[in-house]
């Protein structure tokens, strides 16, 4: 039976020399592949626990990161046991012995490049608001950002609240990368198309039209209604014929209501309307038996 002692010293010989060949190639693997605090690697998941997700990114050990960092705003979790992700190398060693790991600023590190991008382009970003914040909205684009109350649209917004988990485009107008701040606004965006019907609607006015508007804002002196992208002016005294101390005793903001053009100046800038010249005149309901001293 030498043949056979001859094929296993031939066979042990060959998976000997594959195995070292393996075990070279994964230590020159090893060797060149750079494990570096603050550097972003590719890993898998190979296990969900409780309160950490466990990830193997290829070093000699597994690296830990926290199960908050998977989860929905509604609580669950958005992913499953052996997924692909991005992960920040916070620190090669913990007390335990592991690696600690990061999905979130991984996903920061690569949102900042798209949004200084964003940002030096005017390119538009998708996101999502959040919630209401003081002075505004708070969005997510990749990161949180403030979407102040002024750049929510051209009109002015009293319910915040309307836009709490509504996806919309934002302009990246502002980027503090010292406290890593980021604002935005979807006023801009919207500003360009208003100002194309504005130019519409401005070489169509005539003097006696009729047209259909939304009460923008109240004052003491009058009314300023939305045309459309063009605003113009109902004064106090063309509101009624009969003597109001305030508009808000016939009017309430954002009602729709239909206005008469009045007068205008040469560019069209300043637009005169009237609510009253679209109802008779009191005096003309008179009957013609009317007489002195009625």
């Amino acid at each position: 039976m030498k043949w056979l002692q001859d094929f296993e010293v031939v066979y042990g010989e060959e998976t000997e020399e594959v195995e070292k060949t393996e075990f070279s190639s994964l230590l020159e693997e090893n060797a060149t592949k750079s494990f570096q605090e603050g550097e972003v690697f590719k890993g898998q998941v190979i296990n969900i626990g409780a309160d950490y997700v466990t990830v193997d990114i290829g070093y000699k050990q597994e690296g830990l990161v926290s199960v908050k960092e998977f989860q929905n705003y509604d609580g669950t979790l958005k992913i499953k046991k052996d997924d692909e992700i991005e992960v920040y190398l916070e620190k090669l060693e913990s007390a335990l012995g592991n690696l600690v790991l990061s999905k979130d600023k991984a996903e920061i590190l690569k949102a900042w490049d798209k949004i200084s991008e964003a940002c030096e382009k005017g390119n538009p970003l998708e996101g999502t608001v959040i919630a209401k914040v003081k002075g505004g909205l708070s969005v997510d684009i990749g990161v949180k950002a403030f979407l102040p109350g002024s750049q929510i649209d051209v009109k002015p917004i009293r319910d915040y609240d309307q836009y709490t988990n509504k996806n919309m485009d934002f302009k990246v107008v502002k980027i503090n990368h010292e406290f890593k701040n980021v604002v935005v606004s979807h006023k801009a965006l919207i500003e360009a198309d208003i100002e194309e019907q504005k130019k519409g609607i401005i070489s169509q006015l005539e003097k006696g039209q009729v047209l259909e508007g939304t009460v923008k804002n109240m004052t003491s002196y009058g009314v300023f209604i939305d045309l459309g992208g063009v605003d113009g002016l109902i004064h106090i005294t063309d509101l009624s014929w009969s003597r109001i101390n305030h508009p808000s005793e016939i009017l309430e903001l954002d009602q729709t209501i239909k206005v008469v053009i009045l007068d205008f100046d040469d560019d069209k800038s300043k637009i005169q309307l009237g609510l009253k010249q679209l109802t008779d005149h009191p005096w003309d309901k008179l009957g013609d038996d009317i007489k002195e001293g009625s």
